[in-house]
């Protein structure tokens, strides 16, 4: 079901405190990504042991203009595969996605070679709140910054695993304004259809964990 919404923005402070992710139950967030966060369902990602270390992200329009940025954490990398940890710190009241509480929890899933990222929304008691997924150009990440270009198209989850892909016209409409080439419109349709296999699929990191 494609339904077209603005885009969605936020602003992450970083938080002084150890942050819990959705699922933990007790444990920090690069210890759970160990135990828990598995590419394919069986096979585990042992995430390299890492202390946290503020990272600030920012998302760019194709046109170069900063869209948005906030504060998170790296608690965990591995290939290809960055994994952040933040949160909200003030309550927000979205046009789609409704209420969003101060203290609501946002574990970050970034590949540096695919055209996407996964964002996993928990409230603050650690109840499982939703997913969002932004189809982007792969990421770039020096250690302090992870940088990414928006493409648009998004993809809003649900805890019981339905969705609905957001945005398609803005995609469309960029597509011409900015002139996204043939090849990187190729590269965000097929980012899409991945990103709905991995849900349909339950694939990680869909785990609902």
């Amino acid at each position: 079901m494609f339904i077209a919404t603005a885009s969605f923005q936020y602003s992450l402070q970083r938080s002084e405190t150890v942050l819990r992710s959705s699922g933990a139950r007790g444990e920090d967030v690069g210890t759970w990504c160990y135990r828990h966060c598995a590419p394919n369902g069986a096979q585990r990602v042992r995430t390299k042991q890492i202390l946290r270390s503020p990272v600030l992200v920012r998302a760019y329009k194709y046109d170069g203009l900063l869209h948005r940025s906030w504060n998170a954490e790296l608690v965990g990398q591995e290939g290809s595969l960055v994994i952040l940890d933040a949160k909200f710190p003030d309550e927000i009241v979205h046009d789609l996605l409704g209420t969003i509480a101060s203290g609501t929890q946002s574990l970050e899933y970034y590949w540096l070679d695919r055209w996407y990222n996964v964002f996993r929304f928990a409230q603050p008691d650690g109840t499982l709140r939703n997913y969002y997924c932004n189809v982007n150009v792969p990421a770039s990440f020096d250690g302090e910054t992870l940088s990414y270009v928006d493409l648009d198209l998004d993809i809003l989850v649900d805890p019981d695993f339905s969705y609905r892909v957001l945005d398609v016209e803005d995609f469309e409409r960029n597509a011409k304004r900015y002139g996204y080439t043939e090849e990187m419109q190729a590269n965000a349709r097929q980012a899409l259809e991945e990103l709905v296999k991995m849900i349909e699929g339950r694939v990680f990191p869909f785990t609902g964990l």
